[in-house]
């Protein structure tokens, strides 16, 4: 990418009403756009960050699961079904807008918040035999809830992309079995995603989906909406929803003798059991022939809230800091001074890391400002390495590497940047 070319740009400052760190450094970096509140274009910049953590995501659910994509937009006779269309507090509806409209098709939907009621009925459809479970599908998608406090930027929207996976088994202990390989699934996303060391599998009510406790991934984070205390032995922590007598008792914990910790939930998991099965009437046929209710599970992780939470987790007081996996590039080329020399030395050296044999992905800064300006857009915008070819540098026939962070800075001979950023992303 040359960034003379990208569609968006950096900016000074952002609006006062920008409340969370993550909405106002990705606005001022140029990531994202909001159209409204809760509401968010991914500019290039913050479609390629997205396209990163989908790519980890993707990896990881395909070794467990298969891939399809589910319609946005439902019938609400789907949430009758379940009981669930006069209940949930977040459920969004659409119909036709004006009267031209309501005379053509006077209709009205859900903006399908989840997809329970939807995923269910097409299994029913497809798989009734014992001999045809357990299987399981994911995708990734928009999501729509009508959130009544969308402030925090991609923490809390109203429009926001998830991966949601369904599990479909005949029997609980089956359920069980692939329950466990999907929290070793999320705990591996979470590695690869940086936020490992600081996530915690956290117990958590069941909510609107079972009876019994869920689980959710919670990361640690000073501005995030959840208290949770933990357990960093056991590397297990517990949502304060679930902290009562009652459940101490039944868990056998002694919540005041754990660490008290504000943090943020990047992803959770639900036994449903069979409530879905009964409401929708799916049934599998045994080997003997008698009928048994489908057990289920439902599994999500928010990508774009992830995005926000990578960038409240890492960025310090110059801007954005992403982790390598997850970076809109690789490096961050900057060309300084005004010989034609070093521009054709930082052309060059652009076009051999964009076709390296393992690629390299570069922003190429070519535009023609002042250093200052280039290395507080480097700053800001946070991608992981930054290799300056200048004037002074091509005396030495090299260019200069530093990390985001580092404080260091080194000097690399020209012939020799592709192989040490290639061996870089090993």
């Amino acid at each position: 990418m040359r960034f003379s070319q990208l569609f968006s740009k950096t900016s000074k400052s952002v609006s006062k009403e920008t409340e969370s760190i993550n909405a106002r450094l990705l606005t001022q970096a140029g990531f994202i756009y909001q159209e409204m509140a809760g509401v968010y274009a991914f500019l290039p910049l913050g479609w390629r960050v997205i396209q990163r953590i989908e790519a980890i995501v993707r990896e990881e659910m395909d070794k467990i699961s298969t891939e399809l994509l589910l319609p946005s937009l439902s019938p609400a006779e789907r949430w009758r079904a379940t009981d669930r269309h006069d209940h949930i507090d977040v459920l969004m509806g659409t119909h036709a807008a004006n009267p031209t409209a309501e005379a053509s098709h006077n209709a009205s939907y859900i903006l399908n918040p989840t997809h329970e009621d939807i995923a269910t009925p097409l299994a029913k459809l497809y798989r009734t035999s014992y001999k045809d479970f357990p299987f399981s599908f994911y995708q990734i998608q928009s999501k729509f809830r009508n959130e009544a406090r969308a402030k925090s930027g991609l923490l809390r929207g109203r429009e926001f992309i998830m991966k949601d996976l369904y599990s479909f088994h005949v029997s609980e202990e089956s359920l069980r079995e692939f329950y466990e390989v999907a929290k070793a699934s999320y705990v591996k996303i979470y590695d690869r995603l940086g936020l490992g060391e600081d996530t915690f599998l956290t117990l958590a009510s069941g909510g609107d989906f079972t009876d019994d406790y869920s689980h959710e991934f919670q990361t640690l984070l000073d501005s995030g909406e959840d208290t949770i205390y933990i357990d960093r032995v056991g590397k297990i922590a517990y949502n304060k929803e679930v902290t009562t007598e009652m459940d101490a008792q039944r868990l056998g914990v002694d919540f005041g003798s754990l660490e008290q910790v504000s943090a943020t939930e990047v992803g959770n998991i639900f036994p449903l059991g069979t409530k879905f099965s009964k409401l929708l009437d799916y049934h599998f046929t045994g080997e003997d022939n008698q009928r048994g209710l489908v057990w289920m599970g439902s599994y999500g992780i928010g990508i774009s809230r992830l995005m926000g939470v990578i960038t409240e987790k890492f960025a310090d007081d110059r801007g954005l800091v992403w982790p390598a996996a997850v970076a809109p590039a690789d490096v961050h080329l900057v060309v300084l001074g005004d010989k034609a020399a070093t521009r054709e030395a930082a052309d060059r050296l652009y076009d051999e890391l964009s076709k390296a044999d393992r690629r390299i992905e570069v922003l190429y800064d070519d535009r023609d400002v002042p250093a200052g300006v280039k290395f507080t857009d480097a700053d800001l915008i946070g991608i992981p390495l930054r290799l300056t070819v200048s004037d002074k540098t091509l005396e030495n026939d090299s260019a200069e590497l530093k990390g985001r962070t580092a404080t260091e800075v080194d000097m690399v001979p020209l012939g020799q940047i592709v192989e040490r950023l290639s061996n870089e992303r090993i």
